[in-house]
């Protein structure tokens, strides 16, 4: 664990450094999103392990009286449009992760870790011809810019990749911590089923999950299944409905789930 004492201020926007904590974790990790299947997940049975919350599902770690090891949000306006559960995230977890403006004027308690984030720079001509850079992977293609932007950060130092979901974001942030084993929870990734902590009676938060599924988000996580998943960094799925192909991503049971746990 990062050890290193913080003393940071957002407003006078002092802030953490990814260097500091990368590859300083080992072990699982539960990232948990927001997606329908979270409500049936037993939380407090995993309470032992580091949480990776994201967006609304802070609704969740909450209610299990459990503070995110880490908490992502990349939607600007996420603070609006779910002001209750955004002060949520700040005043209960442990580092966030989040645009240096979304720092800004926010209540954050003393010794909260702050990492700003910024997104990474496309990978050049080379490193569409190689596959991967210094601190990332990508597509290999030679010629197409958009294609090489099909990429996953093993650096957050130096920025992450968008596949036009936090999901992806906070991989990249469980690999760049260190961590081996990934559980995510709650990664239903199909917008029919909605999030959570959407009742339907108030403000819904906009979602681009089908919008973007076919053009960013299976192309990332296929990249990254091919090219980023081996012994040292496994990936598992406990959603039962979500959109990803177990052929990617495998599909687990809560008891393989509790034996990576334990």
């Amino acid at each position: 664990m990062n050890t290193l004492p913080s003393q940071l201020n957002a407003e006078r926007g002092a802030f953490s450094s990814f260097e500091a904590c990368r590859n300083t974790q080992k072990g699982p990790v539960v990232i948990l999103a927001s997606g329908a299947s979270a409500r049936q997940f037993p939380l407090r049975e995993f309470a032992h392990l580091p949480v990776i919350a994201m967006n609304g599902s802070v609704a969740l770690t909450a209610a299990c009286g459990i503070k995110p090891f880490f908490y992502v949000c990349t939607d600007k306006s996420f603070r609006d449009q779910q002001p209750e559960l955004f002060t949520t995230a700040l005043h209960h977890s442990e580092r966030l992760a989040l645009w240096p403006e979304q720092f800004a004027g926010a209540d954050i308690p003393a010794g909260t870790e702050c990492y700003p984030l910024h997104k990474a720079d496309n990978p050049g001509v080379l490193d569409g011809l190689r596959g991967h850079g210094a601190s990332h992977v990508c597509s290999r293609a030679l010629w197409s810019k958009r294609a090489r932007s099909i990429a996953f950060s093993k650096d957050l130092s130096s920025g992450y990749y968008d596949a036009r979901t936090v999901a992806y974001v906070a991989l990249q942030l469980a690999y760049h911590l260190g961590f081996e084993q990934v559980l995510m929870v709650g990664v239903d990734l199909d917008q029919s089923l909605g999030r959570f902590y959407e009742s339907g009676e108030g403000e819904c938060s906009p979602c681009g999950l089908d919008q973007h599924w076919d053009s960013r988000i299976l192309p990332s996580l296929a990249l990254m299944a091919e090219h980023v998943v081996n012994e040292h960094f496994q990936v598992y799925n406990l959603s039962a409905v979500s959109r990803i192909p177990p052929a990617l991503i495998p599909r687990i049971g809560l008891d393989e789930a509790r034996r990576i746990a334990a």
